[in-house]
């Protein structure tokens, strides 16, 4: 049996992912790392991996680990842990054997990287590397054993009305959190030139579905409009995201790890750009609300104007292309939300 360790499982696309995996791949053992801050949830890994809650978990900060471990061991094992600590994440790969790493876990939101960016830096760039050396000293130079960085299509900076992001496109970050993503897609590479480790880095657009923290744009606004309060929306609103249906990011995730090319980056995009702006107004269509919520406030430091995603190499050499339609992922996650209120009461 392989061994999978999936780190930052108990977040957003975390959790889909392993709703997916343990589904297609029953031949592997899945190991979930997540240090449990305040965007993890491990109600979210039992609701995608059985599709129901037991009532054993609070969808909240305070759970009962034994329970949930103890509910979930027929498919997974679990590891409260944090990636920067270099002693823990050697005794984890030793204790299971690991011998793959999808690798998710990191601080992601950009007005909490402008407000404390240490924490992004130390997340994003000591967490990556560490598990990067940890696989290095388990594996061995020029292993064959995957490890698959996620990332963002934010490394890349702004584009302006016309263009894409290639793998090609020059590295501009313009955050916090943008800059600790490019600097650890650099050590993850590294390694690969370095120490010959089978690495890949994966660069994805704009992420939406279930489980998704309510402090992200999405679930935050349908929040908000189901209270009937004001959705504030910076500056003009017409700041354009290339918008992927996480499920399709999780079936590209899975062909890299099984087919990437070592030490290749891919981008992955769902080819729906959308104004943030259009997004809100569609949002409190469907949730029957006025377009008099929306309210109008100041633009965010740094705030790129425009991102889009050229997936064409992922599709060209691996088979991968979106399925979801923005139209129609937008209104299965609204309607999730509103069936589980619970998700957006952190």
């Amino acid at each position: 049996m392989k061994n999978i360790l999936v780190t930052g499982a108990a977040g957003f696309i975390g959790a889909n992912f392993v709703e997916y995996f343990v589904n297609k791949h029953p031949d592997y053992k899945v190991v979930v790392v997540d240090k449990l801050t305040y965007a993890g949830n491990m109600a979210s890994i039992e609701h995608a991996i059985y599709g129901e809650l037991t009532g054993m978990l609070e969808l909240s900060s305070r759970y009962d680990v034994d329970v949930f471990l103890k509910k979930v061991s027929d498919k997974i094992e679990f590891e409260q842990a944090d990636i920067c600590d270099f002693e823990k994440m050697k005794e984890i790969f030793d204790k299971y054997d690991i011998n793959g790493v999808i690798h998710f876990a990191a601080e992601s939101h950009v007005d909490n990287s402008i407000k404390n960016p240490f924490v992004f830096t130390h997340t994003n760039v000591i967490g990556t590397h560490t598990l990067l050396e940890t696989a290095k000293q388990k594996w061995g130079e020029g292993s064959e054993n995957k490890f698959v960085h996620i990332s963002t299509d934010e490394v890349y900076g702004a584009l302006g009305e016309d263009g894409y992001f290639t793998e090609k496109s020059p590295i501009q970050p313009s955050s916090p959190y943008s800059a600790s993503k490019a600097s650890s897609d650099l050590i993850a590479f590294a390694y690969h030139t370095t120490y010959k480790m089978n690495v890949n880095v994966t660069n994805c657009s704009n992420n939406y579905g279930p489980y998704q923290h309510n402090e992200k744009l999405i679930p935050h606004m349908i929040k908000l409009a189901m209270n009937n309060e004001k959705l504030p929306v910076y500056g003009t609103g017409k700041n354009i995201r290339d918008w992927l249906y996480v499920e399709d990011h999780c079936k590209a995730i899975d062909m890299v790890f099984h087919k990437g090319v070592a030490g290749e980056r891919y981008n992955i995009g769902g080819h729906n750009e959308k104004r943030n702006i259009d997004i809100v107004k569609l949002i409190l269509k469907r949730l029957g609300k006025s377009e008099d919520l929306i309210q109008y406030v100041e633009d965010r430091k740094g705030h790129d104007y425009r991102y889009a995603i050229d997936p064409s190499k992922i599709k060209a050499e691996l088979g991968w292309e979106p399925e979801t339609k923005f139209e129609d992922g937008i209104v299965k996650t609204i309607d999730w939300y509103v069936e589980h209120p619970e998700y957006l009461a952190k």
